[in-house]
């Protein structure tokens, strides 16, 4: 299929691991409006593989390697690429994003998207340049860490590559491309199911554009929007992510104890602040970011990226350690051994409950910390009893030893680090994600929850109809190939800048109850026919780099088509109403006792959610649904063989 449209690639390629053939995946226009790219092309593909339940590390899982429109484009922020495949954690479809070097490679390469089945028969990493595709042997890489693979492969093509967890098929195993990883979801243990150490790809003709100088002058404006912008500008660059710990404290969201309680003494030894003042090196970005809101730390003298909110919360105030040397340590650890932080921590706070309940003696007690080193390691290698247990995540572990009630997981993903009885549309974003616990698949709504705009936490008002609303415009932004902090500038200035004055309090007040209005664009978001240049410059740089008319309300029906397929391809996988939940800790315990707000009302929150996404009570799309965003005969559109035109295969 010919692609017409500006900024891709136009070419799709399918791998076959088992036979070490290559073809064209046919991908054509119509493809490209409906669902863009990133995730929601990939769910697209996907859609034609799976049809039921399959092994997430059985040789008939497929995996998606994604880029979106606007990287290797120069926009703000637009680095980020998409990795997805039935979840070795969930049994779910999982899309794990990333930043680094390789989305924009993938794209100089001339190369849309890598579709990649099977299973070799020995240890390989694939090699792409402008001479084809080689399966090179891999059995010297075994072993090695994620950055000691990357200076073995050598040269100057971009690598994603897999550790140690990946290769002994740890549930939560995660790739890293360059020092940024696609985290969750088990993407390094489908990798490692396959024998595929790593995925290498040479490239440098940037694609080209429907409109150079318009997108040139949005990115001008867009980048001083991001710098002047008080979140995007000022405090993800001054303290990173970590600049959210102390408000997590303040409005009990910091997951503490397994997520018994919302607050932890020791808060401020493990902030933002502090690791500003004591071990921040210096600020990095991704390319093209004008935010640089990354961190780099020392371990060992060695410079290495910093820690994120997430296993500042996690592994700090989640199993009462307050010594944030420790957590930049274990966190270049995870990162070298492939594993996701976020489920890993959530693992091991578990393990800790049910070692102090007596249900599980595993030598993990909170607030000792001088063993999990040596933990990291049994799990990423599954070299004890214990790290094997572990690498199963914490749905196995209770499901073998009790403690279902506390087992802070959805779907088998850990939770962030968000508290969600602090903040409830948070927990209803949890309970209702595609990917499980996830907090940006979830829409992230703990953000005017407390962590930007301060709406009531508690109530129930409007929390459906926003998480809904954000969800879209999250899943649309990442698949055009954006970091979604580059959405943080959606909100006006005044929020942050004057949040005590009578406007910021009246936009507060007045937010959860304008559900109605934000249902009805949320039914029927073609009624949005407007660009939001100031708030939301994506819609016109995706026109401009495209070609394609992209309003906001085009924008959002891109993300929902995208959230509502992942959905019609996890019912395949099983999925139902009875799925959509959270743990009883969070629904039926107060967080604060004697405080009836304090719990997450989930019945209520997914009730309402199930009606604002056009969902029937078990939690399907409706038909009617289906049909509105095209999704209700997708073999009708562009019907895709078995193999396309062959490829040079240099082996």
């Amino acid at each position: 299929m010919s692609i017409s449209y500006g900024a891709y690639a136009g070419k799709v390629l399918k791998i076959d691991l088992t036979s070490q053939t290559v073809s064209d995946y046919p991908v054509g226009d119509e493809d490209l409006k409906l669902f863009l790219g990133g995730k929601i092309l990939a769910a697209r593909i996907l859609n034609d593989f799976i049809k039921g339940p399959l092994d997430p590390l059985g040789e008939e899982n497929v995996m998606v390697v994604s880029s979106g429109p606007l990287n290797a484009t120069g926009c703000p922020s637009s680095s980020r690429f998409n990795v997805s495949a039935v979840s070795p954690l969930t049994g779910l479809l999982t899309s794990s994003n990333c930043g680094g070097s390789f989305g924009c490679t993938l794209k100089r390469a001339g190369i849309d998207a890598l579709v990649i089945t099977g299973k070799s028969p020995y240890w390989v990493y694939i090699d792409i340049d402008a001479d084809g595709v080689k399966f090179k042997d891999a059995e010297s890489l075994r072993g090695k860490g994620t950055s000691e693979t990357q200076e073995a492969i050598g040269g100057k093509g971009s690598k994603l590559v897999i550790g140690p967890a990946g290769e002994h098929l740890v549930r939560y195993a995660c790739a890293v491309s360059d020092e940024r990883a696609a985290g969750r979801g088990g993407i390094g243990a489908v990798m490692g199911s396959k024998n595929l150490k790593a995925v290498v790809v040479t490239g440098r003709k940037n694609p080209a554009v429907y409109d150079a100088e318009k997108l040139r002058k949005i990115k001008a404006k867009w980048t001083k929007r991001l710098k002047s912008h008080p979140l995007t500008g000022e405090q993800l660059p001054r303290l990173g992510t970590a600049a959210l710990i102390a408000s997590m404290q303040q409005k009990r969201l910091l997951a503490t104890k397994n997520f018994t309680d919302g607050r932890f003494s020791g808060y401020a030894s493990i902030s933002g602040e502090e690791l500003a003042e004591k071990f921040l090196v210096r600020n990095k970005g991704c390319i093209s970011c004008p935010i640089r809101c990354a961190r780099v730390v020392e371990v060992d003298g060695k410079p290495v990226k910093g820690p994120e909110v997430e296993i500042m919360g996690l592994m700090g105030a989640n199993i009462l350690n307050d010594d944030l040397g420790q957590i930049i340590k274990w966190n270049y650890e995870m990162d070298e051994l492939g594993m996701d932080t976020i489920s890993a921590s959530g693992t091991i706070a578990f393990a800790m409950e049910l070692n102090e309940k007596g249900m599980w003696d595993s030598g993990l007690e909170f607030g000792k910390t001088d063993n999990i080193s040596d933990v990291l390691k049994e799990i990423a290698f599954r070299s004890s009893e214990r790290g094997d247990k572990l690498a199963q995540g914490s749905r196995k572990l209770s499901e073998e030893f009790g403690g279902e009630d506390f087992c802070i997981q959805v779907k088998g993903m850990e939770l962030s680090a968000y508290e969600p009885r602090g903040a409830v549309g948070q927990g209803l974003g949890y309970s209702v994600a595609n990917r499980g616990g996830c907090h940006l698949n979830a829409g992230y709504e703990v953000v005017v929850e407390g962590l930007g705009l301060t709406i009531n936490p508690y109530t129930v008002h409007g929390k459906a109809e926003i998480a809904v609303m954000f969800q879209n415009l999250m899943e649309a932004v990442s698949a055009g190939g954006n970091c979604l902090f580059t959405t943080y500038a959606f909100f006006p200035f005044f929020l942050f800048k004057r949040p005590n004055s009578m406007l910021s309090k009246t936009v507060n007040k007045a937010l959860p109850y304008l559900g109605g209005p934000l249902h009805v664009i949320n039914k029927y978001p073609h009624l949005a026919h407007i660009h939001l240049t100031s708030m939301l410059p994506h819609t016109k740089a995706l026109s401009a780099a495209t070609g394609m008319k992209i309003t906001m309300g085009d924008l959002m029906r891109i993300g929902a088509r995208g959230f509502n397929l992942e959905r019609t391809i996890n019912a395949r996988l099983g999925i139902s109403a009875k799925d959509d939940k959270l743990p009883k800790r969070l629904t039926d315990c107060e967080q604060v006792p004697g405080d009836p707000r304090t719990k997450v009302p989930q019945a209520k929150l997914k009730k309402n959610f199930y009606f604002a996404r056009g969902w029937d009570s078990d939690g399907m799309v409706k038909p009617k649904t289906a049909k509105y965003y095209s999704i209700d005969a997708l073999d009708d559109i562009g019907a895709r063989p078995v193999s396309g035109a062959e490829h040079v295969v240099v082996k």
